[in-house]
């Protein structure tokens, strides 16, 4: 017992060192000190007892539960290098096409012209880049993607999309991501492609097909890819379900036009957002080589206005002579009529992948279909120089699409589709009802993929379209190339 004393102190002095240490240790983030000799600490009596230290907390520990991870604006949330932050990737996607008709290239203002389509076509901007229009004959790029995206900080991504054709550029998407927000939730601004629908949102080089189908060409214009808003919420559950809302410029010509007073003096302007979207879309789990999505979505304009042009014929005064004493004259003239309201459309989307075990693509199979509906309640407000009021205008049309695309070989395709837009079209005005034929076509394409990053297609097209109450057909042949060159994300279901 007598060795018991200095045993004790020696433990007590350990401690209160031990305990000292802990208390000068360097915070996480701060640079280390370089290493010099410590002092030996004093032995103590008596130490003071030092309290435990705190449990580590903050991103360093595990991972939000609920997904996403809160934004921690105190701590370490994860470091962008220069690699992200400061070289950002960048990829180039040519797209170059051959393509010939038998209408002498008139085909697009066969489509221009459509019955019930054609009628009521504002003059105003469209709201984005079509993509979908009928190309020159002969050997053209339509575009050439170039895209940048990148991560600004731990809590944003960025994408500029830019469309080089025809000796003009146009910004096609550019907008800020977030990567850190709410659980479930994520946030974008900027202008980009509607989540509204399924094909909406892809860019021309992800499509099947060499054009834009005829539902979402007629009823849409192309696409809806406009400046505003997206909220999207992904909510724990079994299976993929997803929630979007947009709050947008409007200024998509087909449905949500506002042309002002440069267009017509009974034209007012409203400020934006006019333009609401939302959509919900369900994803079963239908194990590894099924994929299924189902789709709603819905888009309303708080305003619209259009000009409609007819012929108004004018009573004259009697001209006296040999030839035309007593006779009366009609004036004809073309005056255009001020619409204005507001527009909608519901949209269905339907899309079932089968992913076969062979490899290079062999075996696979996508069965794609959407339905879109599209009703503009419009006024009319001035007739020529006269204002006007209390003449109802209502247009109901929809568009509807079907596609199948087989891998019958490895890396060849074999793609199908039918489209039509008019199904239901019809005009009321006042007392009288309109109605016209609808429009449609078939498509069949073969597509060879050399590798994921380059693409070529051979594409016949018999389309059958209603024009002033006739029936008017049309082929058409494409030869389409594409290559991607540089980084480029992968793409969504």
């Amino acid at each position: 017992m007598k060795h018991s004393f200095p045993i004790a102190v020696l433990i007590v002095a350990a401690a209160a060192a031990l305990g000292r240490a802990e208390d000068a240790g360097t915070a996480v983030g701060d640079p280390v000190p370089a290493a010099s000799p410590a002092p030996s600490p004093a032995p103590s009596p008596s130490p003071t007892p030092q309290a435990p230290p705190p449990t580590a907390t903050g991103p360093r520990g595990p991972a939000d539960p609920q997904g996403l991870a809160p934004l921690n604006l105190f701590g370490d949330s994860g470091q962008v290098t220069s690699g992200s932050a400061f070289n950002p990737s960048i990829s180039v996607i040519p797209d170059g096409v051959y393509y010939n008709d038998n209408r002498d290239g008139g085909v697009g203002e066969l489509m221009e012209e459509a019955d019930g389509f054609g009628a009521g076509h504002s003059h105003g901007e469209e709201g984005g880049h079509a993509h979908g229009g009928v190309p020159d004959r002969g050997f053209s790029l339509r575009e050439a993607e170039i895209a940048f995206s990148g991560a600004v900080d731990p809590y944003f991504d960025v994408w500029a999309i830019f469309a080089v054709g025809d000796g003009e550029i146009e910004v096609e998407e550019g907008y800020f991501q977030t990567r850190k927000f709410l659980p479930g939730l994520q946030l974008r601004a900027g202008k980009f492609y509607s989540g509204f629908g399924y094909i909406n949102k892809q860019h021309p080089h992800m499509w099947d097909f060499v054009d834009q189908n005829l539902a979402y060409d007629m009823v849409l214009g192309g696409s809806i890819n406009e400046a505003g808003v997206q909220l999207t919420w992904l909510p724990k559950l079994p299976f993929y379900t997803q929630f979007g809302v947009e709050a947008l410029q409007g200024t998509n010509e087909r449905f949500s036009a506002q042309l002002g007073a440069e267009e017509s003096p009974f034209f007012d302007e409203k400020a934006g957002p006019r333009l609401f979207t939302g959509w919900l879309k369900v994803s079963p789990n239908l194990g590894y080589s099924n994929a299924l999505q189902i789709g709603a979505s819905y888009a309303f304009s708080t305003r619209h206005q259009e000009l409609v042009g007819h012929e108004h014929h004018h009573e004259g005064e009697e001209h006296e002579g040999e030839e035309h004493e007593g006779e009366e004259h009609e004036e004809e003239g073309h005056v255009d009529e001020a619409f204005q309201g507001d527009g909608q459309v519901l949209g269905l989307d339907f899309v079932w992948r089968y992913d076969s075990p062979r490899q290079f693509g062999q075996g696979d199979f996508t069965l794609q279909a959407e339905y879109l509906r599209r009703v503009k309640d419009l006024s009319l407000v001035g007739a020529g120089e006269e204002a006007a009021g209390g003449e109802a205008r209502k247009a109901t049309q929809d568009g509807f699409y079907a596609q199948a695309v087989y891998g019958f070989a490895p890396r060849f395709t074999l793609g199908l589709r039918y489209d039509t837009a008019g199904l239901t079209n019809r005009i009321e005005g006042g007392e009288e009802t309109e109605s016209f034929d609808a429009s449609r076509r078939f498509s069949a394409n073969l597509t060879f993929n050399p590798t994921e990053f380059s693409r070529f297609r051979v594409q016949y097209t018999r389309g059958d379209l209603s024009v002033g109450g006739a029936r008017q057909t049309y082929d058409q042949v494409y030869v389409q190339f594409q290559m991607s060159l540089g980084a480029h994300g992968a793409h969504r279901f």
